[in-house]
């Protein structure tokens, strides 16, 4: 499933829309459950005519905005992608929503059907997002914030905490894992554990692997060879940091990857 830093990079796609009148909308697949919250035909209506002003993404969601009153609401789910083509573009079998604009078309299509369209109008953002937690980039996502998670959960595995989105909207299995390898932290350490200056390490490391990974992938959609990323899917693969071999292992049902030494057990 698509992650932060791939889900602001599909924001910046469509992004290239922006300021642009929808000229005209096709629908596809209406019965599928990626409309479940945006009925098809609505869609179609309201959007038709609007230009399109604005977005913003929040942890594994995107909010788009057109006109002064229409909301559309895009979670990409396992399959999900954002695509900008040719005003000529012909619709294909798993699309499921097309914006006609000057010169291009916005497209939206999901294999799977794992992902949602949602649909609110109103001048002020929807409450179903106004109520997301703090993005983790925000000013509002604090070391404080962190720290009482921490409490709160404190049973949780370091791996399995990160992945609660009620907390760290975003963060997902591979993020996960780059940010306690950078913090140096072992991944199956409980958070009741984590001493105060680990927290600090910990939320230092959310923050600069989220920023580092948005440029990184909205530039030219590569991360570098001294990422774990690079290496945790590679079978016989190495910490690029000490060159011990990797260990792969199930934490609370989700595949992790961490080096030994870097991340021992203490």
């Amino acid at each position: 499933m698509p992650e932060l830093a791939e889900v602001e990079h599909s924001r910046r796609v469509w992004e290239r829309g922006r300021g642009r009148k929808v000229l005209s909308v096709t629908v596809n697949n209406t019965s599928s459950p990626v409309w479940r919250g945006a009925p098809a035909t609505h869609v179609k209506k309201v959007l038709s005519g609007k230009s399109f002003t604005g977005s913003e993404a929040h942890g594994k969601q995107m909010l788009f905005r057109f006109g002064r009153r229409v909301w559309i609401g895009i979670h990409l789910g396992m399959t999900g992608e954002l695509r900008i083509e040719p005003a000529a573009y012909e619709i294909r079998k798993h699309d499921h929503l097309v914006l006609r604009q000057a010169g291009q078309c916005l497209v939206f299509s999901d294999q799977r059907r794992f992902g949602r369209l949602r649909l609110s109008q109103g001048t002020a953002a929807p409450i179903w997002w106004s109520k997301l937690p703090p993005p983790i980039l925000s000013r509002g996502f604090t070391a404080a914030l962190v720290a009482d998670f921490c409490h709160r959960r404190k049973g949780s595995p370091l791996k399995s905490l990160l992945l609660m989105q009620q907390r760290f909207p975003g963060i997902g299995n591979w993020m996960a894992d780059e940010i306690l390898w950078r913090a140096r932290l072992y991944p199956k350490l409980r958070a009741g554990q984590l001493p105060a200056a680990g927290i600090t390490k910990l939320y230092r490391s959310i923050r600069s692997v989220t920023a580092s990974a948005v440029d990184l992938l909205s530039k030219d959609w590569e991360l570098p060879d001294n990422w774990l990323f690079r290496h945790r899917w590679n079978k016989g693969g190495k910490c690029p940091r000490c060159r011990t071999l990797l260990i792969r292992e199930k934490i609370g049902g989700r595949t992790s990857c961490w080096c030994p030494v870097c991340q021992a057990d203490q």
